[in-house]
């Protein structure tokens, strides 16, 4: 008799990969019949397979050679296992073979998952699929039959011999070589923009549209940005076009995407180099070296359009002399990594114009990277870095020159492997002696490599490139220190391995980065991290979580679930012990203590060339840089933390003006926006003296796709002060006055920005915060109140978003708050152990879709706002639901999160009435985990 039945398929949930993994791991013997196996998806079933093994727990599995998409290396792969034996069905007598089941047996049930699914990594983590999972006892006809069957397929299956599987690889290889590409490849005339391109060009369309003539885009390595410039050059249509790189080689790659994507008769291409001078063409590339020298001999405003490649060094000299030079009627600027010198801000350069930034997280969302596979690895015994100050490189490179850590790195790096046929690695060391010894020791091995640092030339590094990429050439390992940290593009790279303790997210993500991009000899990258006993171990966990801003709670489930949150077929796969040391240490943290931001901050500034980062603009550059708002909420402002961290005396001096720190510290106060009115409005008054409804409006549309005009009343009137207390008025700066239906800047804002520092420092905070308000919010508009689904928000926070017009400190102390028919309900999950019984509120959610509250306890049901809560839908109360784990972290008052509306579908008892709510969204399953999930 059939006991339990449950449909499976891929989503924030869950996936096909938890629930083999959950039964390899538990059950007793196991049986797969599978159409299709490829290494993606294989190497996501190791681990699980050798525990299996370990445990010697028997398995057969069939596939087949139908339509030759299962991979020969994954088949030689499940013949290393000693407890698995492995079939293939091959004789088809004109049949396909599409079988997709998996079949547990335990002590006296089976459980038999039987789908859609292969073993791909789509098919197991990200695909559409429909599977369903059937438990039943042992003497059930359903289990019978499908034993039956089983057992038939396995009778006429052939063994996956060596001679069979050579067989199967030489064909595979002939009819790869006969296949004619259009079979292989899309037909070039329909490629159009993906995502991330379309929205990059609306965003500069826009800009346009509002009068705005610079833009920049920030995007990880890999992601389009130069078929983007060509959509947007094909949409403008400029009769000249200037396109200027720092390289040679990505020159040449740029002029061919534009003549795919332009092909266009009444439209020349040239190129501007040291040897070749196309200078009348009518778009023209150029390196910068060779128009630095020439720029004079065009017209000021010859080029409509000039893009600026790699835009980080256009703040160097060379550059500066050319972009001072041309009048362009629309200039781009694109990047990964917007570096800044000394003296020059590549955002100003723009005109703080970001039309997108895309790191590494939506990357990965948006399909423009392939997935990775990240295996944290616990480092072999007798490796102790625990002592060991993590800059300490000549002791660490001592300890981890050892040459059992090289076999075991080895064996590693062979049991998971990697995609395509050759290995293509980048092994990133602490230290040239390192990296050394490690090329050394892998070639004694077998393995080739070489080791390279920052003393080759730039023509060593490319000939060990191109000997990599080569599928002919033995070489299989680059080693290196920092030099392939970013800036390095080798497309086929499929394995990189971390030997090196992390001592930074940036970095982290920066050495992640360089295997990501789209090749065809490969769907997936390999990453094998050994981890040691170290004292920063969890920084990995904040490189990987995805997000600057993170918490300590947050943190804790993400390592618990595997990064459960991680976009597609992305795996992330940690050790127990490695889990474990990272969570012990996530536990002690305190990520709010002076002691750890001042270590954070030292961090940033080593990986910033030692350079003071004076701007919060600054920690834009790199993906995984830390949230300065963090620095800020620890001092009031970010300049008053780097007064304390750097001890300058000319930052000190700056602050002893009283204009000038009250208006930094107003302005800081209001970070992370919630709402881009008020510093729109601000930006505005930076130039000019007053300013109108009308003036504000059409600036603030320039960030938000819709403006509601009593907000923007609203907005006028909190920087007036309206609704301010006493205490905040005397503190405060007022920066905006109404008089006789005026809105002027006032005296004092006028004088605080009459001088150069003081004003650059006000234009960084709004900048800085209209920059992250787009990045958070988009353009999407949310109505009144503006609240976004699970975005953080403190309680004064809802004041100012719902247009409150009383004293806005007054929101607080109360788990329910009104402003008009808009209620808001503000929930701790977890109560304090010394919290008063009485108002111990059993608030918890019952599921993803309904959650109980209980109303303040002077609420009875026959009381106005009792009513009002049991009938909401009828007298068109909303009811608004602000959720929080915890009061507080580490001493740090943690912000709600806004889950969204409710109804009431159930109520009961007086004085609190317990209200059962169904939310009119359905919790995302990674946020219900970690509010509901105890590490």
């Amino acid at each position: 008799m059939e006991t339990d039945k449950r449909l499976i398929v891929n989503s924030n949930n869950g996936n096909l990969l938890n629930e083999l993994i959950k039964s390899l791991n538990e059950c007793e013997s196991f049986y797969f019949s599978v159409a299709f196996i490829n290494f993606s998806g294989l190497q996501l079933l190791l681990d699980s397979l050798k525990e299996a093994e370990y445990r010697e727990i028997k398995g057969k599995i069939i596939t087949s050679t139908y339509l030759n998409f299962t991979e020969v290396k994954a088949l030689e792969k499940i013949r290393t296992f000693n407890n698995i034996d492995l079939k293939v069905f091959h004789n088809f007598d004109e049949k396909g073979f599409h079988t997709k089941v998996y079949i547990f047996e335990y002590q006296d049930t089976f459980k038999i998952i039987i789908g859609s699914a292969n073993i791909t990594q789509s098919a197991l983590k990200s695909n559409i699929e429909w599977n369903v999972e059937i438990v039943s006892k042992n003497e059930s006809n359903f289990i019978k039959e499908v034993l039956k069957e089983y057992n038939y397929l396995w009778k006429i299956s052939e063994e996956a011999t060596d001679e069979f599987l050579n067989e199967y690889q030489n064909f595979l290889k002939t009819i790869n070589k006969s296949r004619p590409m259009s079979q292989l490849t899309f037909e070039r005339n329909y490629i159009v923009p993906n995502r991330m391109q379309k929205r990059a060009i609306e965003s500069l369309e826009r800009l346009r549209n509002y009068g705005e003539s610079k833009a920049l885009v920030i995007a990880a390595t890999g992601t389009g940005k130069t078929y983007m410039s060509a959509f947007d050059v094909k949409n403008y249509k400029p009769k000249k076009l200037l396109f200027v790189v720092h390289r040679e080689e990505i020159l040449k790659k740029a002029l061919e995407t534009f003549k795919f994507l332009l092909p266009n008769e009444n439209i020349t291409f040239g190129l501007l180099t040291g040897n070749t001078k196309d200078k009348n063409a009518d778009y023209i590339f150029s390196t910068i070296q060779t128009l630095s020298r020439c720029y004079h001999e065009f017209g000021k405003e010859e080029f409509e359009y000039i893009i600026y490649d790699e835009a980080h060094h256009t703040t160097s000299p060379s550059y500066q002399i050319v972009m001072n030079y041309f009048i362009p009627k629309f200039m781009l600027g694109m990047t990964a990594t917007p570096e800044r010198s000394d003296n020059m801000n590549v955002f100003e350069l723009f005109n703080n114009n970001v039309a997108i930034e895309v790191r590494l997280h939506e990357a990965l969302e948006e399909n423009l990277i392939i997935p990775f596979h990240y295996f944290g690895i616990t480092d072999i015994e007798g490796i102790d870095l625990s002592d060991v100050d993590i800059d300490d490189i000549a002791e660490i490179t001592k300890r981890l020159n050892v040459n059992k850590r090289v076999d075991f790195i080895i064996e590693r790096m062979n049991f998971y492997s990697h995609d395509g046929d050759k290995r293509k690695c980048l092994g990133f060391c602490a230290s040239i002696e390192h990296a050394k010894y490690m090329a050394d020791e892998f070639t004694k091995r077998g393995y080739p490599s070489v080791y390279l640092h920052g003393e080759h030339s730039p023509d060593e590094r490319t000939y060990f490139i191109n000997r990599l990429e080569d599928d002919k050439d033995e070489l299989q390992v680059i080693f290196s220190v920092d030099i392939f940290n970013e800036g390095v593009d080798i497309p086929s790279i499929n394995t990189v391995l971390m030997l090196r303790p992390t001592s930074s997210p940036i970095v982290f993500i920066q050495q992640l980065g360089r295997g990501l991009r789209k090749h065809e000899s490969k769907s997936f990258l390999t990453v094998l991290d050994f981890i040691g006993n170290h004292s920063k171990v969890f920084l990995i966990a904040i490189a990987l979580n995805g997000s600057r801003y993170y918490d300590k709670e947050s943190l804790k489930v993400a390592v618990s679930t595997g990064f459960a949150n991680m976009p597609g077929a992305t795996h992330i796969q940690m050790d127990e012990i490695s889990k474990e040391r990272i969570l012990e240490q996530i536990d002690r943290e305190n990520f709010n203590s002076l002691k750890y931001l001042r270590e954070e901050y030292f961090e940033f500034k080593k990986m910033n060339q030692r350079k003071i980062p004076y701007l919060l603009m600054d920690y834009l550059k790199y993906d995984g840089a830390p949230d300065p708002v963090k620095f800020i909420n620890r001092e009031k402002t970010y300049l008053h933390f780097l007064a304390k961290t750097e001890k300058k005396e000319g930052i000190k001096k700056l602050l002893l003006n009283d204009a000038f720190e009250r208006t930094l510290k107003d302005l800081s106060a209001r970070l992370p926006l919630k709402r881009i009115y008020e510093l729109v409005i601000l930006k505005i008054l930076l130039e000019q003296h007053e300013i109108t409804m009308k003036e504000a409006k059409s600036e603030i549309l320039k960030h938000v796709e819709k403006v509601d005009d009593d907000s923007i009343r609203h907005a006028f009137e909190v920087l007036n002060q309206d609704y301010c207390d006493r205490g905040q008025i005397n503190r405060g700066a007022k920066l905006l006055e109404i008089k006789n239906g005026k809105v002027s800047r006032t005296e004092m804002f006028y004088l605080v920005l009459q001088h150069d520092q003081y004003r650059k420092y006000i234009k960084d905070v709004i900048h800085y915060g209209i920059f992250r308000y787009e990045k958070e919010f988009k353009r999407d508009y949310y109505g009144v109140p503006h609240f976004k689904l699970y975005e953080q928000y403190q309680m004064m926070d809802v004041a100012l978003l719902s247009n409150y017009r009383k004293v806005h400190s007054s929101f607080r102390g109360s788990g329910l708050l009104t402003n008009g028919n808009e209620y808001f309900l503000f929930i701790d999950l977890h109560k304090e152990a010394n919290i008063k019984e009485s108002i111990n509120y059993k608030d918890k959610f019952i599921d993803r879709r309904y959650f109980q509250w209980q109303t303040p306890n002077s609420t009875a049901q026959s009381s106005e706002r009792g009513q009002s809560i049991i009938f909401n839908q009828v007298r068109g109360i909303h009811l608004h639901l602000f959720a929080r784990k915890y009061r507080e972290i580490d001493g740090k008052t943690e912000p709600y999160i806004y889950i969204g509306k409710g109804n009431t579908v159930h109520y009961e008892g007086e004085k609190p009435i317990t209200v059962k709510l169904e939310l009119e969204h359905e919790i995302p399953a990674n946020l219900y985990t970690e509010f509901t999930q105890m590490v």
